[in-house]
C-alpha cells in the first residue's frame, strides 16, 4: 500500500494514526446518524443486490454497511486500520457475509480495473490531497457502465454543527480567527460545480451534483455536539491543541455548547443541526 506523504502541503491533513485514534469513538458518535443519507446516496445511483460496491475511504462503513444491507457484495477500504477493524466488527455484529474490508490508500487502490459496479466514498474521498488522483482511481476500479459515487460537505458557513463549535473555541481563545480561506481539505467539493467537474475530469459522463439533502445531527446536550465534533475528525482535537486550550477551558466550551444546544432545542428538548451536502455522482464511459 503506499501511502503519500502530505504533511508539507497539507499541514491541516491528519494521518492514518490520527483517525486510527477516533475511529472507536467515529463509530459511536458519527456513523449512526450517516445511514439514512447512505441510503438515500445509494438509491441515485441504483444500487442492486446482485452488484459489487465499492467503498472508498470508508471509515468504520457508513455507505458499504448500508449497500451490504441491501444485498450488494461490498468491499470496504480505509487507509487507517483501526477504522478498518470498526466496519468489519460492525459487519460481524450484524451477520453481514456479503461484506469484507482492507487497509488501502485511496490515491493507491490495490485492486484490478472494472471490478465493481458501484462505487462510492461518504465524507472519504472529499478528504484525500490528490482528489484528482483519488477520483481516477475509483473510476479505474469501476466496470464500464458502472457508476462512481461521492459524498462532500458544501458550504462551511452552512455547517451549524462547525459553526457552534468555531464560536465557542473563540468565547476562549479569542484570537481565533475560524476556517482558513481557502477553507481545509474537508471543503474542497464545498461548490457543487467543482464536484461535478472533477468527475468529469477523471472520466464520467452523465454526472450529476445533488444539493437537495443535509445532514441532521438530533443533539439534546452539548457534550454530544461536542462528542460529535470530536469523534468526526481528528482536525477538531488538532486545532484545540494547536491553540492551546486548557482542560478547563475545553469544559468551558462544552459549556457554551450545551446552552446553544438548549436554546436551539427549545421544548422540544433536541436540536437539530444541519450541514449541506453535495452528492455527485456519473457514469463509467464504457470505451470498447
Amino acid at each position: 500500500m503506499t501511502v503519500h506523504d502530505t504533511s508539507a502541503e497539507h499541514a491541516e491533513f491528519a494521518p492514518a494514526e490520527a483517525w486510527d485514534a477516533i475511529a472507536a469513538a467515529y463509530a459511536e458518535h458519527v456513523a449512526p446518524g450517516e445511514q439514512s443519507l447512505s441510503a438515500a446516496a445509494l438509491r441515485l445511483v441504483g444500487l442492486t443486490p446482485d452488484e459489487a460496491f465499492l467503498d472508498v475511504a470508508a471509515g468504520p462503513g457508513g455507505l458499504g454497511l448500508t449497500a451490504a444491507r441491501l444485498g450488494a457484495t461490498v468491499l470496504a477500504t480505509d487507509w487507517a486500520p483501526a477504522m478498518v477493524a470498526q466496519f468489519e466488527e460492525r459487519a460481524r455484529t450484524e451477520g453481514l457475509t456479503n461484506a469484507t474490508a482492507r487497509v488501502m490508500d485511496a490515491h493507491a487502490l490495490d485492486l484490478e480495473d472494472d471490478r465493481f459496479d458501484v462505487t462510492g466514498s461518504q465524507f472519504g474521498v472529499m478528504l484525500v490531497p490528490d482528489q484528482a488522483e483519488a477520483l481516477c482511481e475509483m473510476v479505474r476500479v469501476t466496470k464500464a457502465g458502472g457508476h462512481v459515487l461521492v459524498i462532500a460537505y458544501g458550504s462551511p458557513a452552512e455547517f451549524e454543527a462547525l459553526q457552534g463549535f468555531i464560536s465557542a473555541l473563540q468565547t476562549v481563545a479569542p484570537d481565533f480567527e475560524g476556517l482558513p480561506d481557502p477553507p481545509p481539505l474537508e471543503f474542497q467539493l464545498s461548490d457543487p460545480d467543482v464536484l461535478s467537474e472533477r468527475l468529469v475530469a477523471a472520466g464520467l459522463q452523465d454526472v450529476q451534483v445533488d444539493t437537495t439533502q443535509q445532514e441532521r445531527l438530533m443533539l439534546s446536550t452539548g457534550q454530544e455536539a461536542w462528542d460529535w465534533m470530536l469523534s468526526s475528525n481528528p482536525i477538531a482535537g488538532i486545532i484545540l491543541d494547536d491553540v492551546g486550550v486548557s482542560e478547563h477551558d475545553r469544559a468551558r466550551m462544552r459549556s457554551t455548547l450545551d446552552e446553544t444546544i438548549r436554546n436551539r432545542a427549545g421544548e422540544a428538548g433536541v436540536a437539530v443541526l444541519t450541514a449541506p451536502l453535495n452528492i455527485g455522482w456519473g457514469r463509467k464511459v464504457d470505451d470498447r
